[in-house]
């Protein structure tokens, strides 16, 4: 983990929070624009990534300006969603996090309860505007994930760009209703103006990529050219499309690796909900999505995805699409990306609004950048309403789905968007999957989808309803119930035994986890002991703490000796984890500004402000982005 920024204000309210609370309302909605990969000739284009906040305050921090198995089904989901809208077509106003967590969890309920030092501390608002917490990931080989290149790479077996401009949306529509066959005609017919050979053939490759399955021929009809699409196989040919069984249906390049790998840059917007989105304008469905690790919503992220079968071209399309993402450094690889194969993230971070001394500051930055800080999972892995997502993953262990259904579904307080408080209520009334899933205009999120699958596979079959939900998103919650056991334990750990290594405690050699023996203490450090999440492939410590995991899995009614599920995605082979970590190449800055707001006296602001490494998006590229 690499540290880089952090701001903060005095003398308003302020909460101290291990993973960071926003203390202030959105004061603009985000906006995602609503073309479709190949609508832009609708005039919505967006060259740049623009700020969405414009709140008042002090000025911006100086330089911030300046400087299993993945489906490859390709066709678009069965329903019209408009990802973001309400049922009146209008933006629902986005919530704050403090609002979010108001009705939801603590620390305390998620195990985090000890500090890594005695020092008195400080308080700051962290989050206050999203751009003030970013993050770049680190990947498995070490390097730092930026976004420095829109360029695709091209071969001749990718069609020309116009081939994602020439169809009307109009043709798309009819297009995609023939491929999925939900009109009655057996074929489309689409004239071509301003007729030349080029612009048929263009015409001929933009049906036949964007929807694979159907195939194109040219008629003359009363001196008129006409592209004519039809299915050359009826129904199989589409199954075909469904399993990607067939690989001239896709004309993806023997040559050329299955997967594109690209970094995605994001702002307010966590990694489930921007695969979401991209799978919308793609026509896909999102698993066959891949990525390392999610990524917090209100921050600005670069993280690499992979994506099965997509071409570079068609995802750097998306550039002239949406808002508040940029799509580049593409790539093709033989492989998908999994999660937690990442090394790391690198932090720029602000805190505003300070209420310690300087001296309290620069004796908490000193001990994060000596010692560290205890290794915890975060609050945003346990959800933010009053259901955690660790409890339905204990419940996905327990093999206990009808509550599983029932902790997705049910009505809970806390912030959430309109639509999706009626569904729940809905939900609760009817219990009829199909009356609820009429509730929610974004059936892609994860209440939609196991809605869609219970209508599909009945109440009686909630593991295969389950099962629609793409698997990153399902083994989120049972890592989340690790997570949870992990905090827990390791609280108890530091409680019982300090910040030093003791005699049966865990050290890596290697990727094996062995024993510090009694003799052996003294060769090793607080930053050396690991901690297991449960697992059926992990070793326990060799001291009471051993006793506290098998006490807290067996009160959740679940076997420590036997962690393989009846289902083979829900078997946790366990991992380790390091219980304190000192980040790498940590600085900081304080700064103090004096300014005036509404006429008042000038009034101190101090803003500590962490580098490490700048931004290396250009201003050119990503217009309005921090750096």
């Amino acid at each position: 983990m690499e540290m880089t920024s952090m701001s903060l204000k005095r003398g308003c309210l302020v909460v101290e929070d291990n993973d960071g609370v926003a203390l202030q309302e959105e004061t603009k909605k985000q906006k995602v624009s609503e073309c479709y990969l190949t609508n832009s000739q609708d005039g919505v284009e967006n060259d740049g990534l623009h700020s969405s906040e414009d709140e008042p305050g002090p000025p911006e921090v100086e330089g911030a300006k300046k400087d299993e198995k993945n489906s490859s089904a390709q066709v678009r989901e069965e329903e019209e969603e408009e990802d973001g809208l309400s049922e009146t077509g209008e933006e629902e106003e986005p919530e704050s996090f403090a609002d979010m967590m108001k009705h939801g969890l603590t620390e305390l309920d998620v195990g985090i309860t000890k500090f890594v030092s005695p020092h008195e501390g400080f308080s700051g608002i962290l989050k206050e505007r999203y751009s003030d917490f970013v993050v770049h990931e680190i990947g498995k080989d070490g390097r730092i994930s930026h976004l420095d290149d829109l360029s695709v790479p091209m071969d001749k077996e990718d069609p020309p760009e116009e081939a994602l401009t020439v169809l009307t949306a109009e043709d798309k529509q009819q297009l995609e209703e023939l491929q999925l066959f939900k009109n009655k005609e057996t074929s489309v017919a689409i004239e071509v103006i301003e007729d030349t050979k080029e612009k048929r053939t263009i015409m001929h490759q933009a049906i036949k990529s964007l929807f694979p399955g159907l195939e194109t021929k040219t008629e003359d009809r009363e001196g008129r050219k006409y592209i004519v699409a039809y299915h050359a196989a009826g129904k199989k040919a589409l199954a075909k499309v469904r399993t990607a069984a067939d690989p001239r249906k896709h004309s993806w390049p023997k040559s050329r690796g299955s997967y594109c790998h690209f970094v995605l840059y994001k702002e307010n917007k966590d990694t489930m909900d921007a695969i979401n989105v991209l799978s919308k304008y793609l026509r896909v469905k999102p698993n066959i999505f891949s990525y390392m690790g999610t990524k917090d919503k209100r921050a600005i992220t670069v993280q690499e995805i992979a994506v099965l079968k997509i071409s570079a071209q068609r995802l750097a399309h998306l550039n002239k699409c949406l808002m508040n993402f940029k799509l580049g450094n593409f790539s093709y690889q033989k492989t998908p990306l999994k999660l937690g194969e990442l090394q790391g993230n690198h932090f720029t971070v602000v805190l505003r609004n300070i209420t310690g001394t300087d001296e309290q500051v620069q004796q908490a930055m000193q001990s994060l950048k000596e010692t560290g800080f205890i290794n915890y999972y975060g609050m945003q892995r346990f959800g933010t309403t009053a259901v955690p997502t660790y409890q339905v993953g204990r419940a996905i262990l327990q093999n206990s789905w009808t509550e599983v259904m029932d902790l997705i579904l049910k009505p809970r307080s806390g912030a959430e968007k309109g639509y999706l408080v009626k569904c729940r209520e809905e939900w609760a009334k009817t219990k009829d999957p199909a009356s609820a899933l009429k509730k929610l205009p974004v059936k892609r999120c994860v209440e939609g989808q196991l809605l869609r699958g219970l209508s599909k596979y009945g109440m009686k079959n909630i593991v295969s309803a389950f099962g629609i939900i793409p698997r990153n998103n399902r083994l989120m919650y049972i890592h989340s119930y690790q997570s949870y056991v992990w905090n827990n334990m390791v609280s108890k750990r530091i409680e019982d035994y300090g910040l030093k290594p003791v005699p049966g405690d865990l050290v890596l050699k290697g990727a094996t986890a062995t024993y510090i023996e009694e003799e052996d203490v003294n060769n090793y450090s607080i930053h050396d002991v690991v901690m297991p999440l449960p697992g059926f492939d992990v070793i326990y410590p060799k001291h009471k703490i051993s006793e506290a995991y098998r006490e807290m899995l067996t009160a959740d009614n679940l076997d420590i000796d036997n962690m393989r599920h009846t289902i083979r995605d829900y078997s946790l082979s366990g991992a380790y984890r390091k219980i304190i970590i000192r980040p790498q190449n940590v600085s900081w800055d304080l700064r103090i500004w004096h300014f005036n707001k509404n006429g008042d006296m000038p009034v101190p602001v101090y803003i500590l402000y962490l580098l490490q490494e700048r931004w290396k998006v250009t201003e050119e590229l990503l217009p309005g982005s921090l750096f």
